[in-house]
């Protein structure tokens, strides 16, 4: 058994009060390590210790906060084969994922937020004449909006990322000034620790990086309504993101919420199917569909309905299920036995419903250990249905078929979130005619790619506020006007 992990308050490595839990390996089932169980007293003393912290952290020179991101990204770099190593054991991620996805994209987002903390703080807003009044004399005022952080962050991050996650909130909050209280997922939260190891060597100060666990929700609870959290930044379900909410409203704290998603995939009939299943497909191949931004949803168009289905049941019969440290798995196991039984009784939920299962359905053969799920294929569904209408988080494609391109923005557009949408069609300026009307923060068109300098983020339930790029320097930010008299 590995040494039980420890708090990390205040720049102390300190023993949790309500003892540790077991972290499990969703692959084998077996203790990957113990994880702290913070009380609710040390969570405000984390929050405390960022307070005190912050008045001396947020006037430090760019230039310094920019120097320690960097060094800490570095490390994490150092450390790379026992950072991916630990991630992939916890959060069963395959190798490729854990190494490429997470733990090189956290340290590229401490890389990113380096150059991000040198960024411009102050935009110079055109002079105003103002005539004699009430107000004073006449004259030509000037105007400078400044960025200022906004003080002690508290980053509530999810488990089907451990390093990228994390570190796109953790870096763009330190690079801005903020401190910040790190309450990592309860499934997956060791990586988190191992950050907070390389920021601490890095040379951060003390308060101004903690992090605090748990396996319930008391941790999470305390690190939301503490009264020295100015802002919330959280990632995960729709419903926690709502309980949250009311109670940053309460206490008027800032928030930002990355919550679920049910992307819709329009595929119209002049599409290239092929490209379009390979995008598709990463609902079944990416992290087992445990990724809020999957196209999950499929509407494509009468003509080419029937030539979908067939490639995408080729598709998931054709990806390898497996161990997720042996070389040439594509589909891992999902975070936790009571994840994989939900994903489960969602495609029970669609049989029921009159949905036909074409691929997957049944748990795999051979994996009498570990928290397996087949890719699987829903067809003749109907936009009523709860499979098409809910985050099911998880390998779970369900297709809808529509007859014109209005009645595919509508079916698109009938749905609770808002977070990427995608358009497939040969034709670039229809589907950017279509991207244009879905109401969604993003659109990929005949791409499942990302620009990582473009606002990120959803509408209607699925969040609040945007961040990746600059935009995140932002979102960590409060806006202060300074005007003068020329």
């Amino acid at each position: 058994m590995t040494t039980p992990q420890r708090l990390f308050i205040g720049g102390e490595w300190t023993e949790p009060d309500d003892g540790h839990y077991e972290v499990i390996n969703p692959a084998t089932e077996d203790v990957v390590g113990l994880a702290p169980e913070a009380s609710r007293a040390q969570v405000y003393a984390a929050a405390a210790a960022a307070r005190e912290a912050f008045p001396a952290w947020s006037r430090t020179r760019p230039e310094q906060r920019a120097a320690i991101l960097d060094r800490a990204a570095d490390l994490m770099q150092r450390d790379f084969a026992a950072n991916a190593a630990l991630a992939r054991a916890e959060s069963g991620a395959t190798t490729g994922t854990a190494r490429s996805m997470q733990v090189a994209v956290g340290a590229a987002r401490f890389r990113r937020y380096a150059r991000g903390a040198l960024e411009p703080v102050e935009e110079a807003i055109p002079p105003q004449i103002n005539e004699a009044g009430p107000m004073g004399r006449a004259g030509i005022f000037g105007a400078l909006a400044v960025r200022q952080p906004v003080g002690v962050v508290t980053c509530i991050t999810s488990y089907n990322n451990p390093w990228a996650n994390p570190a796109g909130k953790v870096a763009p909050a330190l690079a801005m000034g903020n401190t910040v209280v790190v309450k990592p997922a309860p499934q997956d939260p060791l990586s988190v620790y191992r950050m907070a190891e390389a920021l601490a060597e890095a040379g951060v100060p003390a308060g101004v990086v903690n992090v605090v666990t748990g396996s319930g929700p008391v941790a999470g609870e305390a690190a939301v309504d503490s009264p020295d959290v100015d802002m919330v930044s959280f990632t995960g379900s729709t419903a926690v993101g709502q309980r949250i909410a009311e109670v940053c409203g309460r206490g008027m704290k800032r928030q930002l919420m990355e919550l679920g998603g049910k992307g819709a995939a329009l595929v119209l009939d002049d599409a290239d199917l092929d490209a379009a299943v390979a995008g598709i497909g990463t609902t079944f191949s990416f992290y087992s569909g445990q990724i809020c931004t999957a196209p999950t949803r499929v509407l494509v168009q009468r003509g080419v309905h029937g030539a979908l289905i067939e490639r995408l049941t080729a598709y998931a019969g054709h990806l390898p299920v497996g161990d997720p440290a042996a070389k040439g798995t594509v589909v891992g196991p999902v975070i936790s036995a009571a994840h994989r039984d939900r994903i489960e009784s969602y495609v029970e939920l669609g049989r029921k419903e009159g949905a036909r299962v074409v691929a997957g359905g049944e748990r795999p053969a051979g994996h009498d250990r570990g928290f397996y799920v087949a890719p699987t294929l829903l067809a003749d569904c109907t936009n009523d249905m709860r499979v098409v209408r809910e985050e099911i988080f998880g390998p779970v494609v369900v297709v809808v078929p529509f007859d014109d391109e209005e009645e595919g923005i509508a079916l698109a557009n009938d749905s609770d979130y808002g977070l990427i949408d995608y358009v497939w069609s040969g034709d670039v300026a229809r589907a950017f005619g279509v991207a244009r009307r879905l109401r969604a923060g993003g659109v990929g068109v005949n791409t499942i790619g990302r620009n990582m300098e473009a606002p990120f983020g959803g509408f209607k339930r699925s969040g609040v506020g945007r961040d990746v790029g600059s935009y995140a320097l932002h979102a960590y930010s409060e806006l202060q006007a300074i005007v003068w008299p020329g």
